[in-house]
């Protein structure tokens, strides 16, 4: 093996390397990234406060800046999925914390159910989090 045919196989494989980077970043989807309730037990009332963290699975880290544009509460693990009552999100005090104002009028189950936009990242990121009020 002479020289230029050392160069070509070293050109080749770095090729190969930097399309493999390439391709592992297009794996990355919507579907590396949850939601997460701070408090599973949320004491009830009108003025509620429910929070969750935005979560990147692969790193861990918390994801800010995500638009919401579907939320929705209700007590749907109590078997009760027609009593939804009225959401208001309210704005972030921490990066990657997403805090919602809920009217929680009954002690039980309840389900916070999200959808959003990551920045970045085609498709639709959808959780439900179920959670307990408490008297």
């Amino acid at each position: 093996m002479n020289i230029f045919n050392v160069k070509r196989a070293a050109a080749a494989a770095l090729i190969g390397f930097a399309g493999a980077g390439a391709v592992s970043q297009a794996w990355a989807g919507i579907g590396d990234y949850e939601f997460q309730l701070v408090q599973t037990e949320i004491k009830k009332g009108d003025g509620a406060i429910v929070a969750v963290r935005l979560i990147d699975k692969r790193s861990g880290k918390v994801v800010p800046d995500a638009v919401i544009f579907a939320k929705r509460v209700d007590m749907a693990p109590d078997g009760m999925a027609e009593m939804a009552e009225p959401i208001e999100q309210l704005p972030s005090t921490d990066p990657g914390v997403y805090r919602f104002k809920a009217a929680l009028v009954m002690a039980g189950g309840w389900r916070l159910s999200l959808g959003a936009k990551v920045q970045g990242e085609t498709g639709t990121l959808e959780n439900k989090l179920d959670f307990r009020a408490t008297p």
